[in-house]
This record gives structure tokens, C-alpha cells and sequence, in this order.
């Protein structure tokens, strides 16, 4: 399981891990990622999905979110970004600054059509759109976003942070099916974040989702030093993921769990 975090480290909280919608156990999909540097601790919330906000309140006040990274927007990575807005915009601490949102083409018009905004100025007033293209860095973390395959745009990204113990990289997959793209996001990555939605053997459908077999074929092919599924539907059971990925990955594998907490 995740680990307890320390100071001066870079870790992930898992906030929401539930695939395509909540699940009983855990919000839809929001990571939050956070480092020490400059003297104090460095916030990104990574997707921010049905169910997100509340928990997330849990590890962090949102208030003291440096940057949004959205992966693509369908509502079970982004559509807590209503709620957020209404905190940022009403809160009663008076006028909030505007913090970066990073998201594919048309994040600021999708986001003010889910709160039925006009599209200016939308939430451009609380939030500065970006899109996904050049690497970037926030605070003390090195972002590097790549095209995955899913029936919308949609990114994988890899995420790094020196630490006492070297430069670290956490890789997420996002939402995609197979892709090349898997092999630069997880290229030996202290730890792969990766969906697991599909079941090895099923009908399904192509440029979607992984199987936990392909998460571990993946993680092997890479040498990505841990692997962790996330996203797997309430419908399936994750322990079937699970064996699917260790029967070909053999590093240290694991199902995300709502508020596990992951040294990089």
C-alpha cells in the first residue's frame, strides 16, 4: 500500500481512483501531487473528476492549489471543475488569484458550458486556460503531456521533481487504449499511474481503455520501477486487473485505493 508521507518529499495522494463514474469506495478519477521546494510544500491536482472536490478537502485546502492538469474532458476527470469554480469565485476570504489550468483544446468553453456560463468570460476569471503545447513546469515540477487514444482528445503526461534522492518521474497514463505514446509516458518511471478498465479476453472496443494486462506488458516493456492501476469500473472486479498485470509485469504492482498516499 502507499505509504505516509514525509517532509521534503514528492508524493502522490489518491483522492479518486472509481473508472467512468464513482464508485462506493471512491470519487471518479483526482490525484494529487505535491512536492517541497522554496520552503514550502507545491500542490497540483491531476484530473478533478464526479465526487473529486469533496475528498480532496481531505489532503489539501483547495485554496492552496497551485495548478490544475486536466487529461481530457469527459466528465469523470473534469466536471468537479464547476464546483471548484464556485469555491475559487465565492469563497468568503474574499477574491482568490487565478491559478493555471492546463486541459486539451477548448477546456475553458467545455467548462463554462458544464455551469452553464456564458462563454465569456466564462471561468476564465478564476482560471488561466492552457493547452498542452510544449512541456512546461509549475513550482518545482517538470510536466510533459503526449497525445493518448480515446474517442476525445485526450493525454497521458509525465511528471518530475528532484529530490533529495535524485530526479524522480511519476508517469499517468490517462484514459487511452494501446498506443506508442505509452512507451514515452512510462519510460522508466519510478511509478506508473495506469488504467485498467478492460478485462483481458473481453469484446472490446479499440482506442479506449487498457487491460491490466496491457498495463503490465507496458510497465514491463518500459522498466517502470511500480506499477499502480487506477480507474477500473465499479462493475469489474479489481483483483482480476490485478492478476492480469502481475502475470506479465514482474516489479512491484498494486491497485489504487482512495487516500493511499505514494512516495515517488
Amino acid at each position: 500500500m502507499g505509504t505516509q508521507s514525509t517532509a521534503g518529499s514528492f508524493r502522490m495522494t489518491v483522492v479518486g481512483c472509481s473508472g467512468s463514474y464513482p464508485g462506493p469506495d471512491s470519487p471518479a478519477s483526482c490525484y494529487l501531487v505535491q512536492a517541497e521546494h522554496g520552503g514550502r510544500t507545491w500542490s497540483l491536482v491531476v484530473d478533478l473528476g464526479n465526487g473529486a472536490l469533496g475528498a480532496l478537502q481531505r489532503y489539501v485546502d483547495p485554496l492552496e492549489v497551485d495548478a490544475v492538469l486536466l487529461s481530457h474532458l469527459h466528465a469523470d476527470h473534469c466536471v468537479d471543475m464547476t464546483s471548484y469554480y464556485v469555491l475559487r469565485k465565492y469563497h468568503p476570504a474574499g477574491t482568490q488569484p487565478m491559478i493555471p489550468v492546463w486541459g486539451p483544446s477548448g477546456t475553458a468553453k467545455r467548462l463554462a458550458k458544464a455551469y452553464d456560463l456564458p462563454t465569456n468570460p466564462g471561468m476564465r476569471e478564476e482560471f488561466e486556460f492552457h493547452t498542452y503545447d510544449a512541456p512546461f513546469s509549475v513550482g518545482p515540477f517538470d510536466i510533459e503531456a503526449f497525445a493518448v487514444d480515446h474517442p476525445v482528445e485526450a493525454y497521458g503526461m509525465r511528471i518530475s521533481a528532484e529530490t533529495d534522492a535524485g530526479r524522480r518521474t511519476l508517469a499517468y497514463s490517462g484514459d487511452t487504449g494501446p498506443t506508442p505514446s505509452l512507451l514515452d509516458i512510462a519510460a522508466d518511471a519510478d511509478l506508473f499511474l495506469s488504467e485498467a478498465s478492460f478485462r483481458h479476453g473481453d469484446d472490446n472496443p479499440p482506442s479506449l481503455h487498457l487491460t491490466g494486462t496491457e498495463c503490465g506488458e507496458t510497465a514491463a516493456k518500459c522498466r517502470s520501477k511500480r506499477l499502480v492501476l487506477t480507474h477500473v469500473p465499479p462493475w469489474h472486479e479489481p483483483q482480476g486487473m490485478l492478476a492480469e498485470a502481475v502475470a506479465v509485469y514482474d516489479g512491484p504492482t498494486e491497485l489504487a485505493v482512495q487516500g493511499a498516499v505514494y512516495e515517488i
